[in-house]
């Protein structure tokens, strides 16, 4: 567990705290780029890391976040005029660019003079993959911008959905890198979901023993967990931490990386922006079910980002399903982890009310990793991965490898299937029976909605 400073440091985001100073360091996730769809077009309130933000499109296209007040009277610039490259308030004619200078100051005697000295706060925004990005850390502290592969793909190849959770992203983090939880929440009673390759460590039933490997490096940790298995090969999952937000999540289907990135309002509120991408082109039931089917991607309130299946209502519980089918009651993987989580001793946990066995080691792990990087900023020395974003080209990949492959030859292994693209980590028959032995005569194929 941990004790109450060091829960405080891994939970709290806003100015001046440890970790939102960290998190500051760091290119991430505003919103999506179809929240101002087009140039001069209706501006969107946000709030990030505890901040109260503006988000519009100027004349060209260009994105900008910026102090949503007007510098003159504190009147709301939501409410502005967005013309002629700026937003211009309403009450006095004031008028900032995306950068956040005043561009015209029609009311005052000093006009020309006196604009050149207003700047209201504006940071950095850069659109690309079906995201708008932001860096809210020092501008001479500024990284370039990020490389992550699924960036480069076209709508044809990716896909992104942004979801609201009443829970401190760290306290979302965790769920991510849970390893023993797949086979019981998101498990039905007859065991449906590993017998269609779901990635439980179900070591009892598989008769394995399995280890973990931690790996440090620039974009954050990569946690590798190795099962030995009768025959005397070994499947390997290998699973990605980038700094500060986001995990690799699962294999969403064949062919299918997903990502996972949490982006804190505050410190009992975020936004998760679920990625699905690929190097080949969706196929149409992909694509249908990432619209239509409410598995991978679940169904939101219309005008919202809150599932449908949310805290109000129970998350949908039904009994009877808990009774007769599911081990949760609740439809969806997505939605079974948001119900755990949220519920989870509140929003903001008590983390020294835990008590963590050693299944809990990468949850231990993520946290020291985050902890040590906010007091290490506070010592003055800058986190790495910002300065090397090159290092962020990596994915999930999951493998067996031949008896006699030793745990570094297999890590070794590891290192070459995470970067580019890699047929042969499709969920084969083969690996399939690393983890989830098919207990029934005729096997079951991978399903793309089994995972969450």
């Amino acid at each position: 567990m941990l004790n109450v400073e060091e829960n405080e440091l891994l939970t709290q985001i806003g100015p001046g705290k440890p970790m939102g100073e960290l998190y500051r360091r760091y290119w991430f996730p505003a919103l999506l780029s179809e929240e101002i769809p087009g140039a001069d077009c209706t501006p969107v309130r946000l709030r990030l890391l505890g901040e109260d933000l503006l988000a519009f499109r100027d004349t060209n296209g260009d994105p900008g976040i910026i102090d949503p007040y007007c510098p003159h009277r504190g009147a709301p610039l939501f409410f502005g005029r967005n013309e002629e490259c700026g937003l211009r308030c309403v009450y006095h004619g004031w008028k900032f660019d995306v950068t956040g200078a005043c561009v015209d100051l029609p009311n005052s005697p000093e006009g020309e003079t006196y604009k050149d000295k207003v700047q209201i706060k504006a940071y950095p925004a850069w659109d690309r993959g079906g995201l708008i990005w932001t860096y809210m850390g020092p501008p001479d502290k500024e990284p370039p911008k990020p490389n992550l592969e699924w960036l480069e793909f076209d709508a044809g190849r990716r896909y992104a959905r942004k979801y609201f959770m009443n829970t401190n992203f760290a306290q979302a983090l965790d769920g991510n890198f849970d390893p023993s939880h797949v086979q019981f929440l998101h498990n039905t009673l007859d065991n449906t979901n590993n017998k269609r390759g779901g990635e439980g460590w179900n070591i009892q039933d598989t008769n394995t023993k399995s280890y973990s490997e931690y790996i440090e490096a620039d974009h954050g940790m990569i946690l590798l967990r190795i099962n030995e298995r009768d025959d005397g090969k070994k499947g390997v999952s290998l699973v990605h931490f980038w700094m500060p937000n986001a995990s690799s999540g699962g294999i969403a289907g064949s062919g299918v990386y997903s990502s996972n990135i949490y982006v804190p309002i505050d410190d009992e509120n975020l936004h998760q922006y679920r990625i699905r991408w690929s190097y080949e082109p969706f196929t149409d039931q992909q694509v249908y079910e990432d619209k239509y089917g409410g598995n991978t991607m679940p169904d939101q309130i219309p005008g919202t980002f809150l599932s449908v299946e949310n805290k109000s209502n129970d998350y949908l519980i039904s009994r009877i399903q808990q009774k007769n089918y599911s081990f949760t009651g609740i439809r969806s993987n997505p939605i079974q982890d948001q119900a755990v989580i949220e519920d989870q001793r509140g929003a903001l946990m008590d983390r020294t009310q835990e008590h963590l066995v050693s299944a809990d080691e990468p949850i231990i792990k993520l946290r020291q990793l985050l902890i040590d990087s906010a007091r290490n900023l506070l010592e003055g020395h800058e986190p790495p991965g910002p300065s090397n974003p090159d290092a962020s080209r990596v994915h999930h990949a999951r493998f067996v490898v031949p008896e006699g492959v030793t745990n570094e030859e297999a890590v070794e292994i590891g290192k070459g299937k995470m970067v580019g693209p890699n047929p042969d980590w499709v969920a084969s028959k083969e690996w399939q029976s690393t983890f989830a032995p098919v207990r029934m005569s005729e096997p079951v194929p991978p399903s793309p909605s089994s995972q969450g």
